[in-house]
């Protein structure tokens, strides 16, 4: 099966800093991709230069074969990459259905106004905000936000969702809440790739996994071997407790 993501030998440094150093993968359609590694390791970068957040400085990145990198984020999300930031981003002045309208007014093929209330109604009761479609963003708790961002991601229609860390900060029952939506998404064929610290979560969702240290590829493969790979235990608990 060809790859709907494919990454090829990508650096980029800050002044003396390599945030990420040659780094390769590969993301097939309908796969969900674990993105981990330590704290600083590049995961976030990777996922800015994919979605143009960042201009990458070498190597190659291509969506369904053709090439995405040095590309404006909005080119790049018309072609099919949506995604969810670390620091949760929502229009806070805007209500929760003015927030997805937003993102539905700047898609390849946009919507407008009233024409565009039933699917950020559809959007929006995806990720549990039904509820809460008129109450502005600025007023809603830390994971709605999330929600409120995820379904904004979903309004895009994307081939290719880039979650970072979307999981992190939830309660137990909200995080299975938070799998199975996710696994729902994989289902209905979208391809993910996945930032997370999460264990449970990337054991639950990932079919495979790339371990990044130091900006490089440390481990690549099916998440339970490389979960148990010495060297990925080693850069996430230290040696001497690895």
């Amino acid at each position: 099966m060809n790859a709907l993501l494919e990454v090829k030998d990508l650096h980029k440094s800050f002044g003396g800093l390599r945030a990420v150093s040659g780094l390769s993968f590969t993301v097939r359609p309908g796969e969900v991709l674990g993105l981990l590694g330590p704290n600083g390791s590049g995961k976030t970068t990777a996922l800015n230069l994919v979605s143009g957040a960042l201009a990458a400085g070498v190597g190659s990145i291509r969506l369904d074969g053709k090439r995405i990198d040095g590309l404006a984020a909005h080119r790049i999300a018309h072609a099919g990459v949506a995604r969810t930031f670390q620091l949760v981003r929502v229009l806070p002045g805007m209500s929760c259905i003015e927030n997805v309208q937003v993102a539905m007014a700047f898609r390849r093929e946009p919507s407008f106004g009233a024409s565009s209330t039933q699917e950020t109604t559809e959007h929006l009761e995806r990720v549990g905000l039904s509820a809460r479609a008129h109450v502005l963003a600025g007023e809603l708790t830390y994971i709605d936000q999330k929600r409120l961002e995820l379904a904004r991601a979903l309004a895009l229609r994307p081939r290719l969702l880039l979650l970072d860390e979307w999981l992190a900060g939830l309660n137990p029952t909200e995080l299975q809440q938070g799998i199975g939506l996710i696994a729902a998404l994989r289902a209905g064929g979208l391809t993910v790739v996945l930032v997370e610290h999460v264990m449970d979560a990337v054991r639950a969702l990932c079919d495979r996994c790339v371990v990044m240290s130091a900006g490089a590829c440390l481990a690549e493969g099916p998440t339970a071997s490389v979960l148990s790979d010495p060297a990925v235990v080693d850069v996430y608990l230290g040696r001497a407790h690895a």
